[in-house]
Parts: structure tokens; sequence; C-alpha cells
């Protein structure tokens, strides 16, 4: 049995958990009193994000993050009624860093600690009142980013069901590698997109996996593949600049029709149980991608649903969704023991449940 939270006064929100150092504010309601973010540039050379490199960061980055939020927002720590920070998943030193810390705060300003689920973070993103998109629970949520690709069923807070996933490369992934191999540097989506603009998308029929087949897995190592073996065919450092933006194209509308196809059976495999629901929300960094959301959309124009998406700040890693996911569990009181929970690198969605 739960017994229900209202956190006496404002929450802070931390996110490490990748490369972007973040911290957010928000008042009892869930109105956003402040949001900064510091972005890592020091991964470019690299080709991606280096772990190390990344968790070193969110140690320099962080106090100052954490400061500036606090300033923003015109708040000391004791004014706070609760502090919340990304606990899993992700790359463990960073999730160390930003849940030690918090953590540090909260038994230091005697507040409660909530440690929160990076890709409930993302579920319950589209709840956030100041998005006025309307989500009530239960609702359909497709996370494409360049960590997960998953479909989820969005029942309540902590309720969970994965309908499906990838099988091997996340969306975004892809998008990274072969904007790579292009030469368009990282991260690769927005280049890649821009690229794709100038491009014929008929120039290569790129396979479309696991396109038409029951469930709604994901799968984008051999499409990756198959744009690396036509690259291949130019030599190094040689492909012109059309043969490179027909490619991206190509690439591009492979992956959004795939993503809507697959969407399609999930929101079938969704209707099964929840007959009456007609939300698709869909976030992480790659629903940016215009071609991706027009798909999309002609997805749920035909199976009869809405799609709503948060824009794009809150679609990529921020701390206002760590803060808002934070609220909403306190409000669920499922916080009581959370100075226990470590940090995980892998922290299933179905391990919420209560």
């Amino acid at each position: 049995m739960t017994q229900t939270i209202f956190p006496n006064g404002p929450i802070l929100g931390i996110e490490s958990s990748c490369d972007d150092t973040a911290a957010a504010v928000l008042d009892a309601d869930g109105r956003i009193l402040a949001e900064t973010v510091t972005r890592q540039i020091d991964h470019e050379a690299f080709g991606g994000v280096v772990p190390e490199i990344a968790a070193r960061a969110h140690l320099a980055l962080l106090p100052g993050v954490v400061t500036r939020a606090m300033a923003q927002a015109g708040l000391r720590f004791a004014d706070l009624g609760a502090i919340a920070a990304t606990t899993g998943p992700g790359l463990i030193g960073g999730l160390i860093v930003g849940a030690g810390y918090g953590k540090g705060l909260a038994i230091a300003h005697r507040k409660p600690f909530v440690a929160v689920n990076h890709l409930e973070a993302h579920a319950l993103t589209a709840r956030l009142p100041s998005l006025g998109l309307g989500a009530a629970f239960p609702y359909l949520l497709l996370l494409v980013s360049g960590g997960h690709c998953q479909c989820i069923a969005v029942e309540g807070v902590g309720q969970h069901v994965r309908l499906g996933g990838t099988i091997d490369d996340a969306a975004g992934e892809a998008f990274d590698k072969v904007a790579k191999l292009l030469g368009l540097g990282w991260p690769g989506g927005p280049a890649l997109e821009a690229l794709a603009s100038a491009g014929d998308p008929k120039a290569h029929l790129f396979p479309r996996p696991l396109f038409g087949r029951a469930g709604c897995d994901f799968s984008f190592s051999g499409l990756k593949t198959a744009v690396a073996t036509v690259i291949a065919t130019y030599p190094a450092g040689a492909l012109p600049r059309q043969a490179a933006a027909d490619i991206a194209a190509s690439f591009q509308v492979a992956v959004a029709e795939t993503v809507a196809d697959r969407a399609v059976h999930a929101m079938a495999m969704f209707r099964e149980n929840h007959p009456t629901a007609n939300l698709l929300v869909v976030a992480g960094g790659v629903a940016a991608n215009s071609v991706l959301r027009a798909a999309l959309l002609a997805a749920c124009d035909k199976a009869g649903f809405r799609f709503a998406a948060p824009p794009l700040k809150y679609c990529t890693d921020n701390a206002t969704m760590v803060a808002w996911a934070g609220l909403e569990r306190l409000r669920a009181g499922l916080v009581a023991e959370d100075l226990d929970v470590a940090p995980r690198p892998r922290w299933p969605l179905a391990e919420l449940a209560i």
C-alpha cells in the first residue's frame, strides 16, 4: 500500500545519464521555475560519447549547473520540497555522479530523494502541465533516441508495459553511424536530415527491417549495413555530395517508413487492452526528424490515434522531465526507500511495477 506524498515546496531535478549535465526546478504544481543545461562538446573529436570523459565532465560541471538553476528559481536548498535525479538507465559514471550529488543534497538538507528511471521520465513528459498535451493514462509511447527504441503502454506512474523494442541498434544510433560514414560528424541526426533535403529518397531502395511482421520490435543493423555497402563502392574521400545526399535521403525515408510500420502494429496491440485509448506520444531526439514525424502523423490518422510530441528540448535528455517524474512519483507515494536505490546502467521499466 502506498501513501501519497505532496512535496512541501519545489522539486529540483538532476540529469546526467549521458553527455548533458542538466538541472531544473519545478514548483509543487509542476510549473517550471528554472532550467539549465551544459552540453558537453569534448566528444566531437571521437565521433561519439566517451563514458569516462562524460563522467569527469559531469563531476566538474554539475555543482555549477545546479547553482545556476537554484539562482534562476530564486530559491535556497532549504526552500525545496524534494530532490530527484536520474539513477538509471544510462552511462554508469554519469549516473553515479548525478545520483550521488542529489542524494548528498537530500541528506544535507533533510529532503526526500527520488530515484528517477530515465525511461519513465521520458514516458511521463507528455503529462507536464505547461506542455498542454493532455496526456491522460493510458497512452502509447514511442521512444526513439540514440540509446533507446521502444513502444511502451504507459498505464500509470510505475505502470509501464513494453510492447516491443529494438533487437540491435537504436534508431538514433543508426542515424549517427550513417552520418559518420557520410563524413558528417557527431551528433549526426540533424546534419543527415539537412543533407537529405537535397537528395532523392528513391535513389536507393534500402531494406525496411521487420516491415509488416507481427509485433512491434525494431531492427536497424541490416539497414545500416546496406548503407555502408553502398558507400563502400566509392573510393575513400571521393563520395560526391549529390550521391551522399541521395544516400542520406534514401536512408532517412527507410527509417521513417520502418518506424511508422512498427508504430501501426504497436497501436493495434495497445488497442487490444485499451480499446478507447487513442493517443500516441513520441519522445527522444529522433522525434525531431521531420520526415519521421510526417510518417507517424499519417500512421496515426490511419489508425484513429492522436499524435503528440513534446517540444524538442523536452524530447531529448533534460532535467525538467526528471523533476516532473520525481513529482509524479512523490504524489504516488513511491519513494520511501529511494536513498537505497543504486545507480543502474540497465533498469527496465517493468521493474518499476508495484
